[in-house]
């Protein structure tokens, strides 16, 4: 027997988040398993929270409870499963809404980043239907069992560790840590809608609505696209300045205007045309028939990547029989290893920060475009304890 072999991997006692119900929380103790064969143990280091989350937290699109929600982090590997190949103790990893497999219908067709290998799961528990957390048994008697807790999606990044299968992680470029988190979802999300699902042509038109973490990116990713107009719409005045510092060329209050659907206001800053694309970021049902009006009548196309409360929502038939499309996409159609490691290149480049608009030196433009975002978005990235 070797003795310099490290022992396997053991249960971890750390804090978590958990959800016990609807928006009810409590910060409690709880175990984590080590990880299984194709699977990593993460410690977390940076959390970012996302609207999904905030939705789940209600029961959505499943009630599940107790949970320990999350998917959106950055952390260092502490341990493996013996299948693992690609990753190992002490890489810095982020976690992923979907997987790739490379090799599957899905993967091999170009049309879609949903793997079928490894889909995105609402079940709340890991591939194999099993749990990795759990609450430990009451104290009291020394009897009982550990009471399973449901995963979020992917991950459960509110916690001091947790396990994903390796399939949904992936070590990110050199990044500022607290940047990282956010760009395991949010902000690529929308930058990726822009360039991947959208395809935006140099020279178009581009309405977003909503500038919040995903808008942004999405405004961010129709600019690097060379988008001649690019209408930010939203409610809160203050995301003017946000916009225009990642690329809107316009923005449109629609509480400022009575009387006026948001289709009409975009029309109007387009010739009666509308815009060539339109990336709905919000998930307000009304939003989504508007976002799709808001397109030009024979080609227009409206992405819709928020998601909301309400799971069925009216669409227009006659936008629809005039020539326009509208797509739900995922991740912004994201594949993690053939897309997000250019798109987190791009993402540290110059052609997404700030510093043209706001005349900041150009070695500090990323940072001061990430600040600019935390300032108005409430990303809220939260350091676990040490």
């Amino acid at each position: 027997m070797n003795s310099s072999k490290s022992s396997p991997p053991s249960v971890i006692n750390c804090r978590v988040l958990v959800c016990r119900g609807r928006e009810e929380w409590k910060v409690e103790d709880v175990e984590v398993d080590p990880p299984l064969a194709s699977e990593v143990r993460v410690r977390v280091l940076y959390a970012s929270i996302c609207h999904t989350d905030l939705l789940c937290s209600q029961g959505l699109p499943f009630p599940l409870y107790p949970r320990v929600l999350g998917h959106e982090g950055v952390g260092v590997v502490e341990s493996v499963g013996e299948k693992v190949k690609d990753l190992k103790e002490g890489d810095v990893v982020m976690p992923l809404l979907v997987g790739e497999c490379g090799e599957c219908q899905h993967c091999t067709s170009g049309e879609t980043n949903l793997c079928l290998v490894h889909p995105i799961s609402f079940t709340g528990t890991m591939p194999d239907g099993t749990s990795r957390l759990h609450l430990p048994p009451p104290a009291a008697g020394g009897g009982g069992q550990r009471q399973p807790l449901y995963h979020c999606i992917c991950c459960s990044t509110w916690a001091e560790y947790f396990v994903a299968d390796a399939a949904y992680v992936i070590k990110p470029p050199e990044l500022p840590l607290p940047h990282a988190s956010f760009l395991s979802c949010g902000f690529s999300t929308g930058f990726g809608a822009a360039q991947v699902e959208a395809r935006i042509k140099e020279g178009s038109t581009v309405a977003v609505l909503g500038l919040g973490a995903v808008g942004l990116g999405a405004v961010a990713g129709a600019r690097a696209l060379g988008a001649a107009t690019i209408i930010g719409v939203d409610k809160n005045d203050m995301k003017r300045e946000k916009g225009e510092a990642f690329g809107i060329t316009h923005f449109i209050n629609p509480d400022n205007f009575t009387g006026k659907a948001i289709s009409e206001l975009v029309k109007d800053l387009t010739g009666g045309l509308g815009v060539d694309y339109c990336i709905e970021c919000t998930g307000a049902p009304y939003l989504i028939n508007q976002a799709l009006e808001s397109t030009k009548v024979g080609k227009g196309r409206a992405i819709v990547l928020g998601s909301g409360a309400e799971m069925d929502v009216p669409i227009s038939f006659l936008a629809l029989l005039m020539g326009r499309s509208l797509k739900g996409s995922l991740f912004g159609g994201v594949k993690p290893r053939t897309h997000l490691p250019h798109l987190l290149h791009q993402c540290c480049s110059s052609k997404v920060s700030a510093y043209n608009s706001l005349n900041i030196d150009r070695h500090h433009g990323w940072r001061a475009a990430i600040e600019l975002y935390y300032d108005i978005d409430h990303a809220c990235i939260v350091p676990t304890p040490s």
